[in-house]
């Protein structure tokens, strides 16, 4: 008997052919994919991988000017360029798993895993051959679970595979069709070529990003007063009326109290308590990482996932707060106590251990936990969501944190103000959670009828401010709340939005011109595309395949209909919406002013030679242009010679004039200058004259390619 495993990643065939057996044989097919065989149960087993999706969809026809009749293909037919790599992995599986008596999808359990298992078995190992498959259903990549997965293996959720199917399908009809006819509108309007996207996900969220920044811009600032006295010991005293709008009112407190003590009128005494924080999953997990180390979603999303794939921690990719009594969590927290430090918190931990589940549920997965094994060699930033992952498991199971507070009313000439502290009586799990502030103020020694001095007394001029702009981890919890996207793609979606040049900012996401006109043409134009109803609608539509409430060929001939009607109005409108995106387009782009004609110098990007540059908006008539570096980004600075542009460029990152001739003499020969001797082989270190400045490189390259900038050769020598 021969059986075939289908894993997702080579990480994931590895830890399953160890788990099944551990003299399980490493063998390499074509020198480049790695697969494993091992006998088990009287079977040979091979246990094969794909590198993610190996397959991709793509139209029947590509000169067909709207796809709606697609197919799935191999991604390196689909992609060459970026999918090259796939071509010896399905001609791996599909030599490895000929003829084979039965198959295992060995995926992870989830609408995308499901998928890529289901095409990988379908197309390389034969349609078939669908009926002779089992699957495997695990959280973890440990032995025991792997072991219990492959001996309970349950049918292939058919449901599943059709729900991954027809999201993939409906992201074509939107993303592909509706990104190629806006594209189109352009090169019809102003005969350029502009890369732009918009998507069933990507175009609501965008919506949402620019409807916060309308909100900002359209804000009216309001003046109001607060009013605070400093009295004996340092305390600082609030006026009970909070904000106060009426300046005639602030002046009557102020000249009231003036130069009066303050009396003691109450003082109130409550405790409270603070629950544990609730298991993570992806979402939960995002949002702390991004608050605690300021880690993009994407970032935490990856180093979870990598966690995940080396044994380290549970599948990342679950909406699920809860941690069933099936994981055994005695003997996660036995391994854990290996490591020192969680030691001194597992040890404290009740005998009972009943963790403080959260509401929301994943019917495929727990919530993220450790697995136990401890990691060897882990980066720096790859140990902190581990260890962040690690502390909030251990914090989840111990005691509420208890709190008392003084809230204490002072009266200054019948005007009230307010204080008050708190301090921790009982520290429960907040002291077993290292990224949580422990509030502990100390409480003042007064009773009701102390008469104290008031030190100070100041009124603040204030201005009501506008609504926050978004970051990366509100935002997708913004997605969440309106149900948009999954768990799994919404740091992909704020990414594109990125990389499309939509948006920028790292702390806070502002809206660039052109995604913001982008939006207004889309609304003006073909609304239904910015409107968050039919996405949501679609996605619930989605979910409903699982039982059955809704079908895959349902939902896909809804999501035409909806894409013929965005793709009519763009049609009618295709001139309009052509040139509003350009101009906005040119708008965004505007980094300085031409010193040939004192027009715009827009940053334009060569689909010829696949590199940006800089020219002038008013070309033809205007030929001057400016090249520049990869990655490079424009300051928000000018240069004192010649009034361009600084750009920062290169790794490290330098600055310069976006003129490489700038204040240059082009008739002195510039020769290098000895600097020191190159820390890596010893030949002299030159300091030279590059396009964009000066830098320090070896005289022995090409053969050694060391180079630095100027301001970092004291450190390179030392």
């Amino acid at each position: 008997m021969h059986e075939v495993i289908v894993c997702e990643k080579p990480t994931s065939a590895e830890k399953i052919a160890k788990a099944l057996s551990p003299s399980a044989k490493k063998k390499v097919y074509n020198k480049k994919v790695k697969y494993w065989e091992l006998e088990k149960d009287s079977k040979n087993i091979t246990v094969v991988s794909a590198v993610g999706h190996l397959y991709s969809l793509t139209p029947d026809n590509p000169k067909d000017n709207v796809y709606f009749n697609l197919h799935w293909a191999p991604a390196y037919e689909v992609n060459k360029k970026g999918s090259g790599f796939t071509k010896d992995y399905v001609r791996a599986i599909k030599k490895l798993a000929k003829n084979a008596d039965s198959y295992v999808h060995a995926c992870d359990y989830d609408t995308e895993g499901t998928l890529i298992g289901y095409n990988a078995l379908r197309y390389a190992c034969g349609q078939e051959n669908l009926d002779k498959i089992s699957r495997m259903k695990f959280s973890t990549l440990t032995k025991k679970d792997l072991l219990e997965a492959y001996d309970n293996r349950i049918d292939l959720d058919m449901n599943q595979v059709d729900t991954g199917i027809a999201r993939h399908v409906l992201d074509y009809y939107f993303g592909v069709n509706i990104s190629k006819a806006l594209m189109k509108s352009v090169s019809s309007a102003k005969h350029r070529f502009l890369k732009l996207s918009a998507g069933r996900v990507q175009t609501p969220t965008l919506s949402i990003l620019v409807e916060r920044e309308k909100e900002i811009k359209e804000f009216v600032p309001e003046p109001y007063w607060l009013i605070k006295a400093i009295v004996e010991g340092d305390i600082e005293v609030n006026h009970v009326d909070g904000k106060i709008f009426d300046k005639k009112r602030a002046e009557e407190i102020m000249t009231k109290c003036q130069g009066k003590d303050a009396v003691v009128d109450n003082i109130k005494l409550s405790n409270s308590t603070t629950k544990p924080p609730v298991p993570f999953n992806l979402g939960g997990l995002q949002s702390e990482a991004y608050n605690v180390f300021g880690f993009s979603p994407k970032k935490t999303q990856t180093i979870a996932q990598n966690l995940y794939t080396s044994g380290y921690t549970s599948y990342p990719r679950t909406s699920s707060q809860k941690l069933p009594e099936s994981l055994d969590f005695k003997s996660i927290f036995g391994q854990l106590s290996n490591d020192k430090e969680f030691k001194q918190h597992i040890d404290q931990l009740p005998s009972k251990l009943k963790p403080n589940n959260g509401k929301k549920d994943d019917a495929a997965h727990p919530a993220i936990h450790p697995t136990g094994i401890l990691p060897q060699g882990l980066s720096k930033d790859d140990k902190k969501i581990y260890q962040l992952i690690v502390y909030r498991f251990i914090a989840v199971f111990f005691e509420a944190a208890k709190f008392e507070t003084m809230s204490t009313t002072l009266d200054i000439e019948d005007e009230k103000f307010r204080f008050k502290r708190r301090r921790v009586t009982h520290k429960g799990w907040m002291e077993h959670y290292p990224f949580r502030k422990i509030d502990d103020e100390i409480f003042p020694d007064i009773k009701e009828g102390d008469l104290m001095k008031v030190l100070e007394l100041i009124s603040d001029e204030k201005e009501t401010k506008p609504p926050a702009r978004y970051n990366q981890a509100s935002l997708i919890k913004e997605l969440e709340k309106r149900e948009l996207g999954t768990k799994a793609t919404r740091a992909d979606i704020i990414d594109k939005l990125y990389d499309r040049k939509y948006i920028n900012g790292t702390q806070q996401i502002e809206v660039n011109q052109l995604g913001e006109n982008m939006i207004d043409t889309l609304s003006t134009y073909c609304n239904n595309l910015t409107s968050e109803e039919l996405t949501r609608d679609l996605e619930i539509k989605l979910e409903g395949i699982s039982d059955n409430s809704s079908s895959r060929n349902e939902i896909v001939k809804e999501g035409k209909k909806e894409v013929k009607v965005i793709l009519d109005d763009i049609t009618k409108n295709s001139k309009e919406i052509g040139s509003k995106l350009y101009e906005s387009y040119q708008e965004s782009n505007i980094v300085g002013t031409c010193p040939t004609c004192g027009g715009n110098l827009v940053k334009r990007y060569s689909p010829k030679t696949k590199s940006s540059f800089v020219g002038c908006a008013n070309y033809p008539d205007c030929t001057t242009s400016y090249s520049i570096p990869k990655g490079t980004n424009f300051l928000k600075k000018t240069c004192e010679k010649c009034g361009l542009p600084i750009i920062s460029f290169g790794k490290p990152r330098q600055r310069a004039c976006l003129d490489p001739n700038c204040g240059k003499d082009k008739t002195k020969v510039h020769k290098p200058t000895e600097v020191g001797e190159c820390p890596e082989c010893g030949k002299p270190l030159l300091k030279r004259s590059g396009r964009y400045g000066e830098f320090i490189g070896c005289k022995g390259f090409p053969k050694c390619r060391f180079t630095c900038s100027v301001d970092e050769l004291e450190s390179k020598l030392k």
